[in-house]
């Protein structure tokens, strides 16, 4: 398996330059040939959000399948490996397809932050009734329209489109035709990477990440280190270690950049008692101290 597709991939594989695409656009599915040929289970690095208003395939995730037959969305993060195999020919509606980058606090507040498209391990299909397929598809068919106008706000428009769905989805009861695949492995990946995202985003000084390690992971999960990284790196590409290093690095550097906490706070918050061993993780995988990339983030913003 692959263990991840880029979202430099999914443009270079339709033939479009991501350099002027930007983090965000939606297309019609039936443009697209990959909604019509099969997809292995792979790992995206982007979101995408999809609506099903024609066409017959079976979706699979973690260790279940859903039968799609019309009137579907679903919703996918780049923690959750997927699959879709295509039973017929004409499948039409809408997906869009989105960075991390795109994605405002705004759209990760409290409530919002439950839909399946944050939520890790949540149910990502979803089958709306007739009403609300028929509300969801002039969304996206707004969103098709605004991506190709010339408006200097578009982006900000098309994140409160994409708020205006995520609403819609949490109305709708989920769907309950899953057949079980019976592998572990994505299970306990999917698992493993609820638990390393609910600890963050790290809020106040006085919250500190509760499993640090891979051992950490592995006793909360009542499994084997070994098991652990072996399901990981079977599903996604990567080690327990791996994934929570660059966690702790992506969270590092979003505190060394948008709080005024010292280097020792952040540490400590980040499951370092002492300072210096913060200084010395951060400058291995950055190849610089925690102030020396403060200090470049506020040349580069002023």
């Amino acid at each position: 398996m692959k263990a991840k597709e880029t979202i430099q991939d999914f443009y270079y594989q339709h033939h479009q330059d991501y350099t002027g695409i930007g983090q965000f656009n939606v297309y019609k599915r039936e443009e697209f040939a990959c909604q019509t040929t099969s997809l292995s289970p792979t790992r995206r690095d982007f979101y995408k959000i999809s609506l099903v208003t024609k066409g017959e395939g079976l979706f699979s995730y973690a260790d279940k399948s859903i039968h799609i037959h019309g009137n579907a969305i679903t919703f996918l993060n780049p923690f959750t490996p997927y699959a879709w195999e295509p039973l017929t020919e004409d499948q039409t509606g809408y997906f869009c397809v989105f960075t991390e980058e795109f994605i405002t606090n705004h759209l990760k507040i409290e409530s919002l932050s439950q839909s399946p498209l944050f939520k890790i391990g949540s149910n990502p299909v979803l089958i709306p009734n007739t009403q609300s397929m028929q509300f969801l598809e002039n969304i996206f068919a707004s969103m098709h329209t605004e991506i190709q106008s010339a408006y200097v706000n578009k982006y900000d428009l098309l994140r409160s489109y994409v708020q205006i769905i995520i609403h819609e989805a949490l109305k709708i009861h989920p769907a309950e035709s899953y057949t079980h695949q019976g592998n572990a492995a994505r299970r306990i990946s999917s698992l493993f990477l609820e638990l390393l995202e609910r600890q963050f985003p790290i809020e106040s000084i006085h919250h500190t990440i509760r499993l640090k390690n891979a051992n950490e992971f592995a006793d909360q999960l009542s499994i084997h280190t070994n098991h652990l990284n072996r399901a990981l790196k079977e599903t996604t590409g990567k080690t327990t270690t791996e994934w929570i290093t660059d966690s702790l690095i992506k969270e590092s550097k979003a505190l060394l950049l948008h709080s005024s906490w010292d280097i020792a706070q952040i540490g400590y918050c980040l499951g370092f008692e002492h300072s210096s061993n913060f200084i010395l993780f951060f400058k291995k995988h950055t190849h610089q101290t925690p102030n020396q990339f403060r200090q470049q983030q506020v040349v580069a913003i002023s």
